[in-house]
């Protein structure tokens, strides 16, 4: 599990380094600054011609939807009767997650700050009501069913955030595994179910695997339901209308294969896990592909009022899946007490492995828009916030025949090359038989937690997905630099990783995307400085030799060394010198990602000091170390 702060929840971050880009700029990171201003002026300049829905929920009475607009950074209310935007609120930063009170009077609207900006805007007078604070990044923000409390997911600081829905002050707080980023209440209040986007073990366990925490509300107490072996990038829950049952979408890597082909799922496949709610366990796990066509990137989930169906937004093919309910619980019985299977499943345990598993039992609705990264459902419509469309698409699921209604929330805005790009690379449209998008293992352009046995280093030494931030300022790419530049890894990514070609300014418009990103202030900073033991930490880094391969500003001195890191075939292995900008979030570490934890680098995987002179420091000099480390 990646470190984490335990006791700096209420930090701050220092005025951004300009009003137009949004993002805490620390002090004592002047190179940061000088590395940022460009890159984010040009962003922010992008950004605020988009919109991007990113969350959408609907009054009691389905008359109005409220639409949170990430780059937009304002809340929309739109007329269901009429599809027509009736209002915005401006909200502090870019929003991500939206709950409106039992009594439809508030709505909570959490935001990607650092400093942990939470919205509440005064639904009568639209307008903002109170602004609260809270962790880094929060997110998925749900009313208890008496609209006393809020629970909030703190997505970088890997906790749980308890509040007094009337005044925002914190009553407690609980940690999670790593990066909650979806929270599912009980019917009855009990249970808080927490998605927690990736896995948190060394990429060489036995299982790697995200996981659902499930939190006793009233003590806090975790039961952690571990998904299927190979899941990652876990984005949505829903709850059944009967309150039996949670549906959780993820992507379900078959990451033990060498990446030699696509066809029958054979690197990624996409998966539905059920959860007993009562009991909380795991059901089973169920895959909504097709034999030879895959429904990348599953996001958001809703069930329709009437419990017949599960509907799930597949933000790499642009459609609804939808299951038949009945059908897919009377299949999951059926496999779990026979040994031998059904017409459907060889057996429960083999469930997750089964292409055919839903055959008759799902229908795929073809939707207009771009990005379906959420939903709510209202009876049998379900409303869908399309990312890249800036709109919001209502389709009656129960009724085939049904055509799409688009509403616009803005004037439609040409295409930047960078926006072009982050569309490819969520769209599995560039892949065969639409397996997966680019996005399936570098989730949000960053890691999935797995190692992957891809084919531009020779067979059977598989590496740990790396992030892709400055990918082009840190040349060379890959672990090994097999690639001399992030645009050839760019392409070769599209030939033999979703093993279909495309126009070369597809391409090059991935280029502008990836050159676009920017590092996340991190969460062990306090109040946008070094906490006192990363600034002891800065010295000992100088000390220890590291500044000598990752000096500022890139934190890289981009070449190759020999670290006594290597195993098996590859023990004398040159690997590429890698940025440590953003390291807080690219757990687990080192080639092969054996290293769960940063102070596992410096201090069980560092032999004969080949990687640093870490052998005669203190336990509390490799903390701060690790510490200084996980600040940049």
């Amino acid at each position: 599990m990646t470190e984490r702060p335990t006791a700096r929840w209420g930090h701050r971050a220092l005025p951004a380094a300009t009003d137009l880009i949004g993002r805490a700029v620390p002090a004592r990171r002047p190179w940061l600054a000088l590395a940022l201003a460009v890159t984010l002026l040009s962003q922010a300049a992008m950004a605020a011609e988009y919109l991007s829905p990113i969350a959408v929920v609907a009054d009691k009475e389905g008359k109005t939807l409220f639409v949170a607009l990430a780059t937009g950074k304002k809340v929309a209310m739109v007329d269901a009767a009429t599809s027509k935007v009736t209002g915005t609120v401006d909200i502090p930063a870019a929003p991500n997650g939206l709950a409106l009170s039992p009594d439809g009077k508030r709505l909570v609207v959490t935001t990607d700050d650092p400093a942990g900006a939470v919205a509440v805007v005064d639904v009568a007078g639209r307008k903002l009501a109170a602004t609260w604070r809270a962790g880094h990044t929060p997110s998925a923000p749900v009313f208890s069913p008496d609209g006393q409390t809020v629970y909030l997911a703190n997505r970088f600081n890997h906790t749980i955030s308890v509040r007094d829905a009337a005044t925002g002050q914190e009553k407690q707080q609980w940690p999670v595994t790593r990066e909650p980023v979806a929270v599912a209440l009980s019917g009855d209040g009990k249970t808080l179910f927490v998605v927690n986007l990736l896995p948190a073990q060394a990429a060489t366990a036995p299982v790697v695997a995200a996981v659902v925490t499930a939190l006793d509300v009233a003590t806090g107490q975790p039961t952690v339901i571990e998904l299927p072996n190979g899941s990652t990038g876990a984005r949505g829950i829903a709850l059944s209308p009967d309150g039996k049952f949670a549906y959780v979408t993820h992507t379900l890597g078959r990451y033990q294969l060498p990446t030699t082909q696509l066809e029958r799922g054979w690197m990624n496949t996409s998966a539905l896990s059920i959860i007993d709610v009562a009991a909380r366990k795991l059901v089973n796990t169920v895959l909504l592909d097709e034999v030879d066509r895959g429904a990348a990137n599953p996001w958001p989930v809703g069930c329709t009022a009437d419990g017949k169906s599960v509907v799930i937004g597949l933000a790499g093919t642009q459609e609804l899946l939808v299951v038949d309910r009945a059908e897919l619980h009377a299949r999951l019985a059926k496999a779990g007490t026979s040994p031998k299977g059904t017409e459907y499943a060889s057996g429960g345990s083999q469930t997750p492995d089964d292409l055919a598993f839903l055959t008759g039992a799902r229908r795929r609705l073809a939707l207009t828009g771009n990005g379906p990264r959420a939903l709510t459902m209202l009876g049998n419509r379900a409303y869908v916030a399309q990312y890249f469309s800036d709109a919001v698409e209502a389709v009656d699921v129960a009724d085939p025949a049904a055509k799409p209604v688009t509403v616009a929330l803005g004037p439609q805005q040409p295409l930047t090359a960078a926006r072009r790009g982050e569309m490819a690379f969520f769209d599995a449209a560039h892949c065969f038989q639409q397996w997966q998008s680019c996005g399936s293992c570098h989730p949000d352009a960053r890691v999935d937690g797995l190692n992957w046995d891809l084919l531009n280093d020779g067979i059977g030494n598989p590496k740990n997905t790396k992030s892709l931030l400055w990918a082009h300022r840190t040349p060379p790419a890959m672990s090994t630099g097999v690639r001399e530049s992030a645009e050839k890894a760019v392409r070769a990514g599209y030939r033999f990783i979703q093993l279909a070609t495309a126009p070369e300014e597809v391409y090059q418009a991935t280029d502008e995307y990836l050159k676009s990103l920017t590092p996340v202030p991190s969460p062990y900073l306090v109040n946008g400085k070094l906490s006192e033991a990363a600034q002891r930490g800065e010295k000992i880094f100088q000390r220890a030799g590291c500044a000598a391969c990752h000096p500022a500003p890139l934190f890289t001195d981009l070449k190759e060394y020999k670290v006594g890191t290597g195993t098996a075939r590859e023990k004398d292995e040159l690997f590429d010198t890698p940025t440590l900008v953003e390291t807080w979030r690219t757990a687990p570490y080192l080639h092969d990602g054996r290293a769960a934890t940063m102070l596992e680098v410096l201090k069980t995987f560092n032999d004969s000091d080949k990687h640093g002179k870490t052998s005669d420091l203190t336990p509390q000099e490799l903390a701060d170390l690790a510490e200084y480390v996980l600040s940049l």
